[in-house]
């Protein structure tokens, strides 16, 4: 009788519950049918346009002879081919799954996998609910997606992004009858909030978020733009979800908040291993949703969230910005760093032959004397270099000053970029999103040819700066300035042509080379026009035969004077960026003073180039001349 009473009870008892579990199940499905998401993807790819990544279901993957398992003892220990979700549910701790292809050396392997995977399936995503015991009185809706293959600086098979809505609730049920408090988008190892009735949220029927995966990295933000990460929380780069896009509304399949129940539907949640080939540090694939922070924790997880991201303009102020340095740089390093890894010897050989190279080439030039005095003079390479250093620090109130005055040109490019687009930041970072391409290109049109008269004035300034101090009569940047103002509508119009037509030859990687060779040919045409009162075309063409002959010294010259000076700028502004947590905006300022404030260097290098061009053309060229020989009479126009 005892036993008859237990096993009475029993089936009671389960009677009881799994209705109760039923209902429960049936309202976490409900609850995230209704906020499923709209995930906007980013057309372009590096392989074919139009076919990026596609969150899938994961269940593709399993019983596939293409992805094997392998063990956690190196990256060739094969346990399984095809393993299936089963086999993954005895939790095989640092094991792994291999995808057919090299993380390091992807081409278009993964993305043509993935086409053979998903034809004909629908995009998925993964819901889970989930509560935080240390955080009663509210319940976290999750939105998981996989991608087979992370295409970011960080290269690695599998990526897991997740999405997560707060309710004030603690059950399903009660959240059904309200909306979300605040939502959370996943980037790299952190994650940006925003509330349910925020601005930058986009919500498709008033219910469904619109996300936004940047190309390659999948991180997801809120808006349409370029942005900035500099630390493991943001990712250390730049995440791209500029269009053109489309978007995709994945199939919902929901995880069991219940573990035994979500084991026994989804083995696969319980594998403690990771999703992708074992590599080397961040290049390793990552571990699935049940080992991160936000599974199990997911409402404390959700008080570290940043309240913005912060993103670049499609034009710089300040010459070559720190931010948009920062994006080419993290990007460069990120493809040597991947070369170092995969061809460790291959790749220190080739570093160790062109440092050497560097050094050779540096020892054998000639640095002295160095004569800023007496301009119109012959000089070596190095001569000339080692002469503008020491003019400029001989004349240094001078040049700052006259370097500074680029400072109000830049600020005019980005105010017109704020007035067009409506949506740039003053000092070259912006919390917006991206407007109309046409106007963009707009402002980019105007704003490149403004940075060219303010660089291609500095030159003129300088050049005439250095004729008044040659000849002992006083000058100061104001005076530099007037004296050279009458060459402005000429020498804007020589700069106007010669970056037309360089620009036009450079898009073609065929006519690259003659961009080149004609960007040195017309490198001397601001002191030119200057010193000798050409109008554009004659200026173009008086720097043609001053170039002649010694092409590769003037465009070296100008090559690494200006390397020199155009990259301080953003080096110390990637330096600030990676090892402060000064605002973007301040380190574009910073930047952009030392590259404003160090251009008349260049401006020096290209006047001495100039002079030495013109003294070897006017001497006599049998003439046994010296290292600094007499210099010529300099005819100029005061």
């Amino acid at each position: 009788m005892t036993r008859l009473a237990a096993v009475t009870l029993l089936a009671f008892a389960a009677l009881v519950v799994a209705p109760a579990a039923s209902a429960d199940r049936a309202q976490e499905t409900a609850l995230a049918e209704r906020y499923a998401p709209v995930v906007r993807l980013v057309s372009h790819t590096n392989c074919e346009p139009g076919k990026p990544y596609l969150p899938i279901n994961v269940n593709l993957l399993f019983g596939e002879p293409t992805v094997a398992l392998r063990g956690p003892w190196s990256q060739s220990d094969l346990v399984k081919i095809g393993p299936t979700a089963k086999d993954l549910s005895k939790g095989l701790f640092e094991y792994h799954l291999d995808f057919p292809g090299s993380a390091l050396d992807p081409g278009c392997d993964y993305l043509h996998w993935e086409r053979r995977l998903v034809d004909g399936q629908t995009p998925t995503v993964y819901a889970h609910v989930a509560t935080d015991p240390e955080r009663p009185g509210k319940l976290a809706l999750q939105y998981w997606l996989f991608y087979v293959f992370n295409d970011w600086n960080n290269l690695h098979e599998g990526d897991w992004e997740m999405i997560q809505l707060v309710f004030d609730a603690t059950t399903p049920a009660q959240a059904l009858q309200r909306p979300p408090a605040e939502v959370g988008y996943s980037q790299h190892e952190g994650a940006e909030r925003a509330a349910w009735t925020d601005d930058k949220l986009e919500r498709v029927d008033g219910t469904h978020p619109v996300v936004h995966p940047a190309a390659g990295s999948h991180a997801n933000f809120y808006g349409e733009s370029l942005y900035l990460g500099s630390s493991a929380e943001q990712g250390v780069g730049c995440d791209d979800t500029r269009g053109p896009t489309f978007d995709i509304r994945p199939a919902v399949q929901t995880i069991p908040s219940d573990d035994a129940q979500a084991r026994a539907e989804d083995p696969w949640i319980a594998f403690e291993g990771r999703w992708g080939e074992l590599r080397p540090a961040f290049f390793n694939g990552p571990t699935g949703p049940n080992l991160k922070r936000q599974w199990s924790e997911p409402i404390r997880w959700s008080e570290g969230w940043r309240s913005r991201s912060y993103t670049v303009p499609g034009g710089s102020a300040f010459g070559s910005g720190a931010t948009d340095f920062f994006c080419s740089a993290v990007g460069g390093g990120s493809k040597a760093l991947v070369r170092l890894v995969d061809e460790p010897l291959e790749f220190g050989l080739v570093l160790a032959g062109l440092a050497l190279l560097v050094v050779i080439l540096l020892s054998r030039a000639t640095w002295r004397p160095a004569a800023p005095r007496r301009i119109a003079r012959r000089r070596t390479w190095g001569q000339i270099l080692s002469t503008s250093a020491r003019m400029y620090a001989q004349g240094i109130l001078l040049f700052v000053g006259i370097g500074l005055l680029l400072v109000p040109i830049s600020l005019l490019i980005t105010l017109l970029q704020a007035l067009v687009l409506h949506a740039t930041g003053i000092f070259g970072v912006q919390t917006g999103g991206e407007s109309d391409g046409l106007l963009a290109l707009l402002v980019l049109a105007i704003g490149t040819a403004l940075t060219l008269l303010g660089l291609g004035l500095v030159q003129a300034v300088c050049t005439r700066a250095l004729v008044e101090l040659d000849a002992g009569r006083p000058v100061g940047p104001l005076r530099a300035y007037r004296l050279a103002a009458d060459a402005v509508a000429p020498l804007f119009g020589a700069l106007l042509i010669a970056s037309i037509a360089v620009s036009l030859l450079a898009s073609s990687i065929f006519l690259l080379p003659i961009a080149v060779w004609l960007a040195g040919r017309w490198a001397l045409v601001a002191p030119a026009i200057e010193l000798e009162d050409l109008s554009a075309i004659a200026g173009l063409r008086r720097s043609r035969r001053l170039v002649r002959r010694r092409w590769l010294k003037v465009a070296s010259l100008i090559v690494a004077g200006g390397g020199l000076v155009i990259l301080a700028g953003p080096l110390l502004g990637v330096l600030l960026i990676v090892t402060t947590s000064l605002p973007f905006w301040l380190v574009n300022v910073i930047a952009g003073v030392v590259y404003a404030v160090a251009m008349p260097f260049v401006a020096l290098a290209t006047a001495y180039a100039y002079f030495d061009a013109r003294t070897r053309g006017e001497l006599d060229a049998t003439s046994d001349l010296a290292e600094l020989p007499a210099e010529i009479e300099l005819s100029t126009q005061a």
